[in-house]
Protein backbone atom coordinates (compact mmCIF):
# COMPACT_ATOMS: atom_id res chain seq x y z
CA UNK A 1 0.00 0.00 0.00
CA UNK A 2 1.22 3.51 -0.75
CA UNK A 3 1.72 6.34 1.73
CA UNK A 4 -1.62 7.82 0.67
CA UNK A 5 -0.18 10.36 -1.74
CA UNK A 6 0.52 8.28 -4.81
CA UNK A 7 -2.85 7.45 -6.31
CA UNK A 8 -1.32 5.91 -9.41
CA UNK A 9 -0.72 2.64 -7.60
CA UNK A 10 -4.47 2.27 -6.99
CA UNK A 11 -5.68 2.58 -10.55
CA UNK A 12 -6.23 -1.12 -11.04
CA UNK A 13 -9.03 -3.15 -9.56
CA UNK A 14 -7.42 -4.48 -6.44
CA UNK A 15 -9.03 -6.55 -3.86
CA UNK A 16 -8.65 -8.86 -1.03
CA UNK A 17 -10.26 -12.11 -0.55
CA UNK A 18 -11.92 -13.81 2.19
CA UNK A 19 -10.88 -16.33 4.48
CA UNK A 20 -8.93 -19.34 3.97
CA UNK A 21 -10.38 -22.47 5.28
CA UNK A 22 -8.33 -24.90 7.17
CA UNK A 23 -8.42 -28.36 5.84
CA UNK A 24 -6.39 -30.19 8.41
CA UNK A 25 -8.37 -32.67 10.47
CA UNK A 26 -10.18 -30.41 12.91
CA UNK A 27 -12.64 -32.60 14.61
CA UNK A 28 -12.29 -32.06 18.34
CA UNK A 29 -8.74 -30.66 18.24
CA UNK A 30 -8.33 -28.01 20.92
CA UNK A 31 -6.35 -24.78 20.65
CA UNK A 32 -3.45 -26.21 22.63
CA UNK A 33 -3.01 -29.05 20.13
CA UNK A 34 0.30 -28.75 18.32
CA UNK A 35 -0.25 -27.16 14.92
CA UNK A 36 1.37 -28.51 11.79
CA UNK A 37 4.69 -26.78 11.12
CA UNK A 38 4.18 -24.07 8.50
CA UNK A 39 6.55 -23.77 5.61
CA UNK A 40 9.08 -21.05 6.13
CA UNK A 41 10.07 -18.50 3.53
CA UNK A 42 9.83 -18.63 -0.25
CA UNK A 43 6.88 -19.78 -2.27
CA UNK A 44 4.56 -22.41 -0.92
CA UNK A 45 2.94 -24.90 -3.23
CA UNK A 46 0.52 -26.07 -0.54
CA UNK A 47 -3.10 -26.52 -1.59
CA UNK A 48 -4.92 -26.12 1.73
CA UNK A 49 -6.63 -22.79 2.29
CA UNK A 50 -8.54 -21.55 5.31
CA UNK A 51 -11.07 -18.85 4.48
CA UNK A 52 -11.91 -16.90 7.61
CA UNK A 53 -15.36 -15.51 7.01
CA UNK A 54 -18.41 -16.83 5.20
CA UNK A 55 -19.92 -13.68 3.70
CA UNK A 56 -19.85 -12.66 0.03
CA UNK A 57 -16.08 -12.15 0.07
CA UNK A 58 -15.38 -15.49 1.75
CA UNK A 59 -17.74 -17.51 -0.41
CA UNK A 60 -16.32 -15.86 -3.55
CA UNK A 61 -12.77 -16.73 -2.51
CA UNK A 62 -13.81 -20.31 -1.75
CA UNK A 63 -15.54 -20.53 -5.15
CA UNK A 64 -12.54 -19.31 -7.13
CA UNK A 65 -10.07 -21.44 -5.18
CA UNK A 66 -12.14 -24.63 -5.34
CA UNK A 67 -12.52 -24.27 -9.10
CA UNK A 68 -8.71 -24.18 -9.28
CA UNK A 69 -8.25 -27.37 -7.30
CA UNK A 70 -7.50 -26.00 -3.83
CA UNK A 71 -8.80 -27.72 -0.73
CA UNK A 72 -10.85 -25.04 0.99
CA UNK A 73 -12.47 -24.78 4.40
CA UNK A 74 -14.62 -21.79 5.32
CA UNK A 75 -15.01 -20.66 8.92
CA UNK A 76 -17.89 -18.32 9.78
CA UNK A 77 -18.52 -16.84 13.23
CA UNK A 78 -22.29 -16.67 12.71
CA UNK A 79 -24.52 -19.73 12.69
CA UNK A 80 -25.40 -19.07 9.04
CA UNK A 81 -23.45 -18.30 5.85
CA UNK A 82 -23.89 -15.31 3.57
CA UNK A 83 -22.87 -12.47 5.90
CA UNK A 84 -24.90 -9.28 5.63
CA UNK A 85 -26.30 -10.50 2.29
CA UNK A 86 -28.16 -13.47 3.74
CA UNK A 87 -31.86 -13.69 4.46
CA UNK A 88 -33.03 -15.26 7.71
CA UNK A 89 -36.11 -16.89 9.17
CA UNK A 90 -38.33 -14.87 11.49
CA UNK A 91 -38.56 -17.05 14.62
CA UNK A 92 -41.97 -18.52 15.41
CA UNK A 93 -43.63 -17.14 12.27
CA UNK A 94 -44.29 -20.37 10.34
CA UNK A 95 -47.66 -22.10 10.57
CA UNK A 96 -49.61 -24.68 8.60
CA UNK A 97 -46.56 -26.16 6.90
CA UNK A 98 -45.44 -22.83 5.46
CA UNK A 99 -41.93 -21.44 5.56
CA UNK A 100 -41.07 -18.81 8.16
CA UNK A 101 -41.44 -15.18 7.15
CA UNK A 102 -38.21 -14.02 5.46
CA UNK A 103 -36.17 -11.39 7.29
CA UNK A 104 -32.88 -9.79 6.32
CA UNK A 105 -30.11 -7.45 7.43
CA UNK A 106 -31.12 -5.18 4.56
CA UNK A 107 -32.76 -5.45 1.15
CA UNK A 108 -30.81 -6.56 -1.92
CA UNK A 109 -29.87 -4.07 -4.60
CA UNK A 110 -27.78 -5.27 -7.55
CA UNK A 111 -27.31 -2.49 -10.13
CA UNK A 112 -26.20 -3.19 -13.66
CA UNK A 113 -22.81 -1.57 -13.17
CA UNK A 114 -21.85 -4.54 -10.98
CA UNK A 115 -19.83 -6.79 -13.29
CA UNK A 116 -17.92 -9.20 -11.05
CA UNK A 117 -20.72 -10.36 -8.77
CA UNK A 118 -23.02 -11.09 -11.76
CA UNK A 119 -20.27 -13.27 -13.24
CA UNK A 120 -20.25 -15.30 -10.04
CA UNK A 121 -24.06 -15.54 -10.09
CA UNK A 122 -23.91 -17.03 -13.58
CA UNK A 123 -21.60 -19.76 -12.33
CA UNK A 124 -23.92 -20.92 -9.53
CA UNK A 125 -26.27 -23.62 -10.88
CA UNK A 126 -29.97 -23.11 -10.26
CA UNK A 127 -32.67 -25.57 -11.40
CA UNK A 128 -34.33 -24.47 -14.64
CA UNK A 129 -32.05 -21.45 -15.14
CA UNK A 130 -29.73 -21.37 -18.13
CA UNK A 131 -27.61 -18.67 -16.49
CA UNK A 132 -27.71 -20.00 -12.97
CA UNK A 133 -28.61 -17.64 -10.14
CA UNK A 134 -28.14 -14.68 -12.47
CA UNK A 135 -31.51 -15.50 -14.00
CA UNK A 136 -33.06 -14.80 -10.59
CA UNK A 137 -32.34 -11.09 -11.00
CA UNK A 138 -35.41 -8.96 -11.72
CA UNK A 139 -35.22 -5.40 -13.01
CA UNK A 140 -37.10 -2.51 -11.44
CA UNK A 141 -38.64 0.08 -13.73
CA UNK A 142 -38.37 3.26 -11.64
CA UNK A 143 -37.12 4.91 -8.47
CA UNK A 144 -38.95 7.39 -6.26
CA UNK A 145 -37.84 10.16 -3.92
CA UNK A 146 -40.64 10.40 -1.35
CA UNK A 147 -41.06 13.94 0.00
CA UNK A 148 -42.83 15.18 3.11
CA UNK A 149 -44.65 18.39 4.01
CA UNK A 150 -46.91 18.30 0.95
CA UNK A 151 -44.01 18.44 -1.50
CA UNK A 152 -44.50 16.41 -4.64
CA UNK A 153 -42.81 13.03 -4.78
CA UNK A 154 -40.22 12.64 -7.52
CA UNK A 155 -40.70 9.50 -9.63
CA UNK A 156 -38.00 8.69 -12.14
CA UNK A 157 -38.82 5.94 -14.66
CA UNK A 158 -35.55 4.53 -15.98
CA UNK A 159 -36.97 4.61 -19.51
CA UNK A 160 -37.33 8.38 -19.18
CA UNK A 161 -33.60 8.93 -19.25
CA UNK A 162 -33.91 8.75 -22.99
CA UNK A 163 -31.54 7.87 -25.79
CA UNK A 164 -27.95 8.77 -24.92
CA UNK A 165 -25.95 10.97 -27.27
CA UNK A 166 -23.93 8.89 -29.74
CA UNK A 167 -20.75 10.75 -28.75
CA UNK A 168 -20.42 12.04 -25.21
CA UNK A 169 -18.81 15.42 -25.69
CA UNK A 170 -18.68 17.81 -22.71
CA UNK A 171 -21.43 19.93 -24.30
CA UNK A 172 -23.66 16.92 -24.95
CA UNK A 173 -23.02 15.71 -21.41
CA UNK A 174 -24.13 19.04 -19.91
CA UNK A 175 -27.24 19.21 -22.11
CA UNK A 176 -28.23 15.68 -21.14
CA UNK A 177 -27.79 16.29 -17.41
CA UNK A 178 -29.51 19.65 -17.52
CA UNK A 179 -32.54 18.20 -19.32
CA UNK A 180 -32.75 15.37 -16.80
CA UNK A 181 -32.63 17.61 -13.73
CA UNK A 182 -35.02 20.14 -15.24
CA UNK A 183 -37.53 17.33 -15.67
CA UNK A 184 -37.24 15.74 -12.24
CA UNK A 185 -35.37 17.88 -9.72
CA UNK A 186 -37.61 20.96 -9.68
CA UNK A 187 -34.64 23.17 -8.84
CA UNK A 188 -33.74 26.70 -10.00
CA UNK A 189 -32.03 26.76 -13.39
CA UNK A 190 -28.77 28.18 -12.04
CA UNK A 191 -28.50 25.39 -9.43
CA UNK A 192 -29.12 22.72 -12.05
CA UNK A 193 -26.48 24.25 -14.31
CA UNK A 194 -23.99 24.43 -11.47
CA UNK A 195 -24.50 20.83 -10.36
CA UNK A 196 -24.22 19.56 -13.93
CA UNK A 197 -20.99 21.51 -14.24
CA UNK A 198 -19.61 19.95 -11.07
CA UNK A 199 -20.34 16.49 -12.43
CA UNK A 200 -18.53 17.41 -15.64
CA UNK A 201 -15.51 18.39 -13.54
CA UNK A 202 -15.55 14.96 -11.92
CA UNK A 203 -16.06 13.04 -15.16
CA UNK A 204 -13.08 14.78 -16.77
CA UNK A 205 -10.80 14.65 -13.72
CA UNK A 206 -7.78 12.38 -14.07
CA UNK A 207 -7.00 9.64 -11.60
CA UNK A 208 -4.37 11.79 -9.90
CA UNK A 209 -6.86 14.56 -9.10
CA UNK A 210 -9.56 12.08 -8.12
CA UNK A 211 -7.34 10.28 -5.64
CA UNK A 212 -5.13 13.08 -4.37
CA UNK A 213 -7.60 15.98 -4.33
CA UNK A 214 -11.24 14.92 -4.51
CA UNK A 215 -10.70 12.13 -1.97
CA UNK A 216 -9.88 14.87 0.53
CA UNK A 217 -12.86 17.11 -0.33
CA UNK A 218 -16.29 16.50 1.27
CA UNK A 219 -19.17 16.05 -1.17
CA UNK A 220 -21.04 18.92 0.51
CA UNK A 221 -18.12 21.22 -0.25
CA UNK A 222 -17.53 19.90 -3.79
CA UNK A 223 -21.14 20.63 -4.72
CA UNK A 224 -21.09 24.00 -2.90
CA UNK A 225 -24.28 22.91 -1.16
CA UNK A 226 -23.95 25.48 1.63
CA UNK A 227 -24.55 28.25 -0.94
CA UNK A 228 -27.60 26.61 -2.49
CA UNK A 229 -31.27 26.19 -1.67
CA UNK A 230 -32.54 23.77 0.96
CA UNK A 231 -34.00 21.64 -1.84
CA UNK A 232 -30.62 21.44 -3.58
CA UNK A 233 -28.97 20.43 -0.33
CA UNK A 234 -31.55 17.75 0.43
CA UNK A 235 -31.80 16.26 -3.06
CA UNK A 236 -28.24 16.45 -4.34
CA UNK A 237 -26.04 16.51 -1.25
CA UNK A 238 -27.51 15.20 1.98
CA UNK A 239 -29.99 12.64 0.62
CA UNK A 240 -27.57 11.07 -1.82
CA UNK A 241 -24.88 10.49 0.77
CA UNK A 242 -26.75 9.60 3.96
CA UNK A 243 -29.45 7.42 2.42
CA UNK A 244 -27.20 5.60 -0.05
CA UNK A 245 -23.67 5.49 1.38
CA UNK A 246 -24.65 6.00 5.06
CA UNK A 247 -22.20 8.89 5.42
CA UNK A 248 -22.93 12.52 6.21
CA UNK A 249 -22.50 14.80 3.19
CA UNK A 250 -20.37 17.18 5.25
CA UNK A 251 -17.66 14.51 5.60
CA UNK A 252 -18.31 12.02 2.78
CA UNK A 253 -15.49 11.69 0.26
CA UNK A 254 -16.24 13.25 -3.12
CA UNK A 255 -14.27 10.41 -4.70
CA UNK A 256 -16.62 7.80 -3.24
CA UNK A 257 -19.90 9.62 -3.91
CA UNK A 258 -18.98 10.78 -7.42
CA UNK A 259 -17.65 7.34 -8.39
CA UNK A 260 -21.06 5.92 -7.45
CA UNK A 261 -22.93 8.60 -9.41
CA UNK A 262 -20.68 8.08 -12.44
CA UNK A 263 -21.32 4.34 -12.40
CA UNK A 264 -25.10 4.82 -12.10
CA UNK A 265 -25.17 7.33 -14.92
CA UNK A 266 -23.25 5.17 -17.36
CA UNK A 267 -25.43 2.23 -16.32
CA UNK A 268 -28.56 4.25 -17.13
CA UNK A 269 -27.03 5.15 -20.50
CA UNK A 270 -26.47 1.46 -21.23
CA UNK A 271 -22.70 1.70 -21.23
CA UNK A 272 -20.57 -1.07 -19.82
CA UNK A 273 -23.46 -2.55 -17.87
CA UNK A 274 -24.49 -6.10 -17.02
CA UNK A 275 -28.14 -5.08 -16.93
CA UNK A 276 -30.64 -2.49 -15.76
CA UNK A 277 -29.73 0.15 -13.14
CA UNK A 278 -31.91 -1.34 -10.39
CA UNK A 279 -32.26 -5.08 -9.89
CA UNK A 280 -33.46 -7.26 -7.04
CA UNK A 281 -33.88 -11.01 -6.56
CA UNK A 282 -37.05 -12.94 -7.36
CA UNK A 283 -37.15 -14.63 -3.95
CA UNK A 284 -35.64 -14.26 -0.47
CA UNK A 285 -31.87 -14.04 -0.84
CA UNK A 286 -31.05 -17.44 0.59
CA UNK A 287 -33.54 -19.16 -1.69
CA UNK A 288 -32.46 -17.31 -4.81
CA UNK A 289 -28.72 -17.20 -4.22
CA UNK A 290 -26.98 -18.12 -0.94
CA UNK A 291 -28.31 -21.66 -0.43
CA UNK A 292 -27.65 -22.71 -4.05
CA UNK A 293 -24.18 -21.17 -3.77
CA UNK A 294 -23.30 -23.10 -0.63
CA UNK A 295 -24.64 -26.31 -2.18
CA UNK A 296 -22.50 -25.73 -5.28
CA UNK A 297 -19.40 -25.06 -3.19
CA UNK A 298 -19.98 -28.27 -1.25
CA UNK A 299 -20.12 -30.12 -4.56
CA UNK A 300 -16.69 -28.65 -5.33
CA UNK A 301 -15.34 -30.05 -2.07
CA UNK A 302 -15.53 -26.93 0.10
CA UNK A 303 -16.08 -27.63 3.81
CA UNK A 304 -17.87 -25.27 6.20
CA UNK A 305 -17.73 -24.63 9.93
CA UNK A 306 -20.35 -22.18 11.19
CA UNK A 307 -20.35 -20.71 14.67
CA UNK A 308 -16.54 -20.59 14.60
CA UNK A 309 -15.15 -17.12 15.34
CA UNK A 310 -11.52 -16.13 14.78
CA UNK A 311 -9.77 -14.99 17.95
CA UNK A 312 -6.13 -14.73 16.86
CA UNK A 313 -3.67 -15.27 14.02
CA UNK A 314 -0.34 -16.63 15.19
CA UNK A 315 2.90 -16.03 13.38
CA UNK A 316 5.75 -18.52 13.00
CA UNK A 317 8.83 -18.21 10.79
CA UNK A 318 7.38 -15.17 9.07
CA UNK A 319 4.12 -16.85 8.09
CA UNK A 320 0.72 -17.45 9.65
CA UNK A 321 1.28 -20.74 11.44
CA UNK A 322 -2.22 -21.13 12.84
CA UNK A 323 -5.50 -19.38 13.42
CA UNK A 324 -7.08 -19.70 16.85
CA UNK A 325 -10.86 -19.94 16.66
CA UNK A 326 -13.66 -20.44 19.16
CA UNK A 327 -16.31 -22.92 18.10
CA UNK A 328 -20.02 -22.82 18.81
CA UNK A 329 -19.52 -24.57 22.16
CA UNK A 330 -16.94 -22.03 23.30
CA UNK A 331 -13.99 -24.39 22.90
CA UNK A 332 -10.76 -23.03 21.45
CA UNK A 333 -9.63 -24.64 18.20
CA UNK A 334 -6.32 -24.50 16.36
CA UNK A 335 -6.64 -24.27 12.58
CA UNK A 336 -3.64 -24.79 10.35
CA UNK A 337 -3.44 -24.37 6.59
CA UNK A 338 -0.96 -23.50 3.87
CA UNK A 339 -2.72 -20.18 3.20
CA UNK A 340 -5.20 -17.98 5.02
CA UNK A 341 -7.71 -15.63 3.46
CA UNK A 342 -9.09 -13.17 6.00
CA UNK A 343 -12.56 -12.40 4.67
CA UNK A 344 -14.17 -10.82 7.71
CA UNK A 345 -15.57 -7.28 7.94
CA UNK A 346 -12.82 -4.85 8.87
CA UNK A 347 -14.11 -4.18 12.40
CA UNK A 348 -13.77 -7.91 13.13
CA UNK A 349 -10.68 -8.66 11.03
CA UNK A 350 -8.44 -6.07 12.66
CA UNK A 351 -9.13 -7.52 16.11
CA UNK A 352 -7.39 -10.72 14.98
CA UNK A 353 -4.15 -8.96 14.01
CA UNK A 354 -1.98 -9.16 17.10
CA UNK A 355 1.21 -7.18 17.68
CA UNK A 356 3.37 -9.77 15.90
CA UNK A 357 1.15 -9.80 12.83
CA UNK A 358 1.07 -6.00 12.72
CA UNK A 359 4.84 -5.86 13.08
CA UNK A 360 5.20 -8.26 10.15
CA UNK A 361 3.04 -5.95 8.00
CA UNK A 362 2.94 -2.42 9.49
CA UNK A 363 0.50 -1.36 6.76
CA UNK A 364 -2.28 -3.27 8.54
CA UNK A 365 -2.31 -0.59 11.23
CA UNK A 366 -3.84 1.82 8.73
CA UNK A 367 -7.05 -0.21 8.85
CA UNK A 368 -7.55 1.14 12.36
CA UNK A 369 -8.36 4.43 10.64
CA UNK A 370 -11.29 2.93 8.71
CA UNK A 371 -14.72 3.78 10.09
CA UNK A 372 -18.02 1.93 10.28
CA UNK A 373 -21.55 3.07 11.08
CA UNK A 374 -25.05 1.65 11.35
CA UNK A 375 -27.13 0.84 8.26
CA UNK A 376 -29.60 -1.80 9.32
CA UNK A 377 -32.84 -3.27 8.05
CA UNK A 378 -36.34 -3.73 9.41
CA UNK A 379 -39.12 -5.54 7.58
CA UNK A 380 -42.84 -4.78 7.86
CA UNK A 381 -45.19 -7.65 6.96
CA UNK A 382 -48.50 -6.50 5.49
CA UNK A 383 -51.80 -8.30 5.04
CA UNK A 384 -52.41 -6.67 1.65
CA UNK A 385 -50.15 -6.35 -1.41
CA UNK A 386 -48.50 -2.92 -1.26
CA UNK A 387 -46.48 -2.38 -4.43
CA UNK A 388 -45.97 1.37 -3.90
CA UNK A 389 -43.79 1.62 -7.01
CA UNK A 390 -41.92 -0.94 -9.10
CA UNK A 391 -38.57 -0.04 -7.59
CA UNK A 392 -36.79 1.36 -4.56
CA UNK A 393 -37.96 4.40 -2.62
CA UNK A 394 -35.62 6.95 -1.10
CA UNK A 395 -37.49 8.64 1.77
CA UNK A 396 -35.23 11.60 1.33
CA UNK A 397 -36.78 13.83 4.02
CA UNK A 398 -37.01 11.17 6.72
CA UNK A 399 -34.98 11.97 9.86
CA UNK A 400 -33.64 8.41 9.97
CA UNK A 401 -32.65 8.35 6.26
CA UNK A 402 -34.93 5.52 5.19
CA UNK A 403 -34.94 3.61 1.91
CA UNK A 404 -37.44 0.87 1.13
CA UNK A 405 -38.78 -1.61 -1.40
CA UNK A 406 -42.01 -3.65 -1.54
CA UNK A 407 -40.83 -7.17 -2.29
CA UNK A 408 -43.77 -9.45 -3.10
CA UNK A 409 -44.23 -7.86 -6.54
CA UNK A 410 -40.86 -9.33 -7.58
CA UNK A 411 -41.42 -12.84 -6.25
CA UNK A 412 -43.50 -14.05 -9.18
CA UNK A 413 -43.03 -17.74 -8.57
CA UNK A 414 -44.28 -17.47 -5.02
CA UNK A 415 -47.58 -16.74 -3.35
CA UNK A 416 -46.76 -14.97 -0.11
CA UNK A 417 -49.89 -16.06 1.75
CA UNK A 418 -49.52 -19.65 0.57
CA UNK A 419 -45.77 -20.00 1.09
CA UNK A 420 -44.79 -17.92 4.15
CA UNK A 421 -45.87 -17.21 7.69
CA UNK A 422 -49.36 -17.90 8.97
CA UNK A 423 -51.24 -17.41 5.69
CA UNK A 424 -52.24 -13.81 6.34
CA UNK A 425 -49.13 -11.94 5.14
CA UNK A 426 -49.31 -10.78 1.51
CA UNK A 427 -46.28 -8.50 1.25
CA UNK A 428 -43.03 -7.44 2.87
CA UNK A 429 -41.95 -3.80 2.92
CA UNK A 430 -38.21 -4.01 3.54
CA UNK A 431 -36.63 -0.83 4.94
CA UNK A 432 -33.02 0.20 5.51
CA UNK A 433 -32.34 2.67 8.34
CA UNK A 434 -29.16 4.67 7.70
CA UNK A 435 -29.32 7.34 10.44
CA UNK A 436 -29.30 6.12 14.04
CA UNK A 437 -28.09 9.28 15.78
CA UNK A 438 -30.81 11.80 14.91
CA UNK A 439 -34.08 12.28 16.85
CA UNK A 440 -37.22 10.86 15.28
CA UNK A 441 -40.70 12.31 14.94
CA UNK A 442 -42.61 10.18 17.47
CA UNK A 443 -40.48 10.00 20.59
CA UNK A 444 -37.89 12.71 19.96
CA UNK A 445 -35.16 10.12 20.52
CA UNK A 446 -32.40 8.75 18.33
CA UNK A 447 -32.81 5.19 17.14
CA UNK A 448 -29.96 4.07 19.39
CA UNK A 449 -31.87 5.33 22.42
CA UNK A 450 -35.13 3.60 21.47
CA UNK A 451 -36.31 0.11 22.31
CA UNK A 452 -36.83 -2.30 19.43
CA UNK A 453 -40.57 -1.66 19.59
CA UNK A 454 -40.04 2.09 19.52
CA UNK A 455 -37.74 1.76 16.49
CA UNK A 456 -40.46 -0.17 14.65
CA UNK A 457 -43.16 2.40 15.51
CA UNK A 458 -40.88 5.31 14.61
CA UNK A 459 -39.85 3.88 11.24
CA UNK A 460 -43.49 3.08 10.42
CA UNK A 461 -44.45 6.68 11.30
CA UNK A 462 -41.68 8.13 9.12
CA UNK A 463 -42.72 5.90 6.21
CA UNK A 464 -46.30 7.12 6.49
CA UNK A 465 -45.14 10.73 6.74
CA UNK A 466 -43.52 10.42 3.33
CA UNK A 467 -46.08 8.21 1.58
CA UNK A 468 -49.42 9.31 3.06
CA UNK A 469 -48.93 13.08 3.12
CA UNK A 470 -50.84 13.74 -0.11
CA UNK A 471 -54.11 12.46 1.33
CA UNK A 472 -53.79 8.95 -0.08
CA UNK A 473 -53.44 6.20 2.54
CA UNK A 474 -50.66 4.17 0.96
CA UNK A 475 -49.76 2.58 4.29
CA UNK A 476 -52.53 1.74 6.77
CA UNK A 477 -52.10 0.55 10.34
CA UNK A 478 -54.85 -2.01 9.84
CA UNK A 479 -52.70 -3.90 7.29
CA UNK A 480 -49.60 -4.14 9.51
CA UNK A 481 -49.28 -7.75 10.59
CA UNK A 482 -45.85 -7.73 12.25
CA UNK A 483 -42.27 -6.54 11.89
CA UNK A 484 -38.73 -7.90 12.17
CA UNK A 485 -35.62 -5.92 13.13
CA UNK A 486 -32.17 -7.29 12.37
CA UNK A 487 -31.10 -9.27 15.47
CA UNK A 488 -27.53 -7.96 15.09
CA UNK A 489 -28.84 -4.76 16.71
CA UNK A 490 -29.21 -4.81 20.48
CA UNK A 491 -31.18 -1.96 22.04
CA UNK A 492 -32.64 -1.09 25.40
CA UNK A 493 -29.57 -1.83 27.52
CA UNK A 494 -26.92 0.49 28.90
CA UNK A 495 -25.40 0.83 25.44
CA UNK A 496 -26.79 0.10 21.99
CA UNK A 497 -24.66 -2.28 19.91
CA UNK A 498 -24.64 -3.46 16.31
CA UNK A 499 -22.67 -6.58 15.43
CA UNK A 500 -22.95 -6.01 11.66
CA UNK A 501 -21.98 -2.49 10.74
CA UNK A 502 -21.22 -0.87 7.39
CA UNK A 503 -17.93 0.60 6.22
CA UNK A 504 -18.38 4.33 5.61
CA UNK A 505 -16.34 6.73 3.53
CA UNK A 506 -15.28 9.99 5.18
CA UNK A 507 -12.66 12.05 3.39
CA UNK A 508 -9.14 10.66 3.39
CA UNK A 509 -10.02 7.11 4.40
CA UNK A 510 -9.21 5.70 0.94
CA UNK A 511 -5.56 5.93 1.92
CA UNK A 512 -6.20 3.50 4.77
CA UNK A 513 -7.70 0.83 2.53
CA UNK A 514 -5.33 -2.17 2.21
CA UNK A 515 -4.42 -4.23 -0.81
CA UNK A 516 -5.42 -7.89 -1.00
CA UNK A 517 -1.84 -9.05 -0.64
CA UNK A 518 -0.11 -8.51 2.69
CA UNK A 519 3.59 -8.59 3.58
CA UNK A 520 2.95 -11.96 5.22
CA UNK A 521 3.34 -14.41 2.32
CA UNK A 522 0.45 -16.71 3.23
CA UNK A 523 -2.07 -14.11 4.47
CA UNK A 524 -4.48 -12.44 2.04
CA UNK A 525 -7.29 -9.97 2.64
CA UNK A 526 -10.78 -9.91 1.18
CA UNK A 527 -13.79 -7.80 2.03
CA UNK A 528 -15.50 -4.57 1.07
CA UNK A 529 -12.84 -2.55 2.94
CA UNK A 530 -10.06 -3.70 0.62
CA UNK A 531 -9.10 -1.14 -2.03
CA UNK A 532 -11.02 -1.90 -5.20
CA UNK A 533 -12.19 0.12 -8.16
CA UNK A 534 -15.79 0.53 -7.01
CA UNK A 535 -14.60 2.25 -3.79
CA UNK A 536 -18.03 1.99 -2.12
CA UNK A 537 -18.63 -0.79 0.45
CA UNK A 538 -20.77 -3.18 -1.59
CA UNK A 539 -21.24 -6.85 -2.45
CA UNK A 540 -19.50 -6.04 -5.72
CA UNK A 541 -16.50 -4.71 -3.84
CA UNK A 542 -16.42 -7.80 -1.62
CA UNK A 543 -16.56 -10.05 -4.68
CA UNK A 544 -13.85 -8.16 -6.57
CA UNK A 545 -11.57 -8.10 -3.53
CA UNK A 546 -11.89 -11.87 -3.15
CA UNK A 547 -10.86 -12.33 -6.77
CA UNK A 548 -7.83 -10.11 -6.15
CA UNK A 549 -6.93 -12.11 -3.04
CA UNK A 550 -7.11 -15.37 -4.96
CA UNK A 551 -4.94 -13.94 -7.73
CA UNK A 552 -2.38 -12.87 -5.14
CA UNK A 553 -2.43 -16.36 -3.64
CA UNK A 554 -1.95 -17.90 -7.09
CA UNK A 555 1.00 -15.60 -7.71
CA UNK A 556 2.52 -16.51 -4.35
CA UNK A 557 2.26 -20.23 -5.05
CA UNK A 558 3.48 -19.92 -8.64
CA UNK A 559 0.29 -21.60 -9.78
CA UNK A 560 -0.28 -22.17 -13.47
CA UNK A 561 -4.05 -21.85 -12.96
CA UNK A 562 -5.84 -19.06 -14.76
CA UNK A 563 -6.24 -15.83 -12.83
CA UNK A 564 -9.64 -14.52 -11.79
CA UNK A 565 -11.06 -11.94 -14.17
CA UNK A 566 -11.64 -8.60 -12.42
CA UNK A 567 -13.76 -6.16 -14.41
CA UNK A 568 -13.30 -2.47 -13.55
CA UNK A 569 -16.00 0.17 -13.67
CA UNK A 570 -16.79 1.59 -17.10
CA UNK A 571 -14.78 4.60 -18.25
CA UNK A 572 -16.06 6.71 -21.15
CA UNK A 573 -13.47 6.66 -23.98
CA UNK A 574 -14.58 10.14 -25.08
CA UNK A 575 -13.23 11.58 -21.82
CA UNK A 576 -9.91 9.73 -21.86
CA UNK A 577 -7.93 12.55 -23.51
CA UNK A 578 -9.46 15.15 -21.21
CA UNK A 579 -8.50 13.03 -18.19
CA UNK A 580 -4.94 12.62 -19.41
CA UNK A 581 -4.72 16.38 -19.91
CA UNK A 582 -6.11 16.88 -16.43
CA UNK A 583 -3.35 14.72 -14.96
CA UNK A 584 -0.86 17.14 -16.50
CA UNK A 585 -2.79 20.15 -15.17
CA UNK A 586 -2.91 18.56 -11.73
CA UNK A 587 0.86 18.06 -11.68
CA UNK A 588 1.26 21.74 -12.63
CA UNK A 589 -1.04 22.82 -9.81
CA UNK A 590 -3.81 23.95 -12.18
CA UNK A 591 -7.56 23.43 -11.83
CA UNK A 592 -9.54 21.07 -14.01
CA UNK A 593 -10.27 22.93 -17.24
CA UNK A 594 -14.05 22.91 -16.49
CA UNK A 595 -13.66 23.90 -12.84
CA UNK A 596 -14.75 27.52 -12.65
CA UNK A 597 -14.21 27.71 -8.92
Amino acid sequence: MTDGTDGSTRRGFVGGATAVAATAALGGRAAHAAPRTARAGGRSGGREVAVLGGGVAGLTAAHELAERGFKVTVYERKSALGGKARSMDVPGSAKGGRRPLPGEHGFRFIPGFYRNLPDTLRRIPFPGNRNGCHDNLVASSEVMLARTGGREDIRIPFASIGKPPPVLTPDAFLRMLTAFFETFAKLPAHEIAYFAGRLLVWFTSGEQRRTRTWERVPWFEFTKAARMSANYQQLLAIGITRNIVATKAEVASTKTVATCIEAFLFNALGRGADGEPDRVLNAPTNEAWIDPWVAHLRSLGVEFHTGWGVRDLRLGRGRIAEAVLEDASGARRSVTADHFVSAMPVEHARRTWNAQVRAADPRLARCDGLETDWMTGIQFYLTEPTPIIHGHINHIDSPWSLTSVAQAQYWKGRDFRRDYGDGRVADCLSVDVSEWDRPGILYGKTAKHCTREEVAREVWAQLKAGLNDTGRAVLRDSTLHSWFLDPAVELGGSEATNDEQLLIHPTGTWYNRPEARTAIPNLFLAGDYVAVDIDLATMEGANASARAAVNALLDETGSAAGRCAITPLYRAPEFADLKRQDDVRHRLGLRNVFDLG
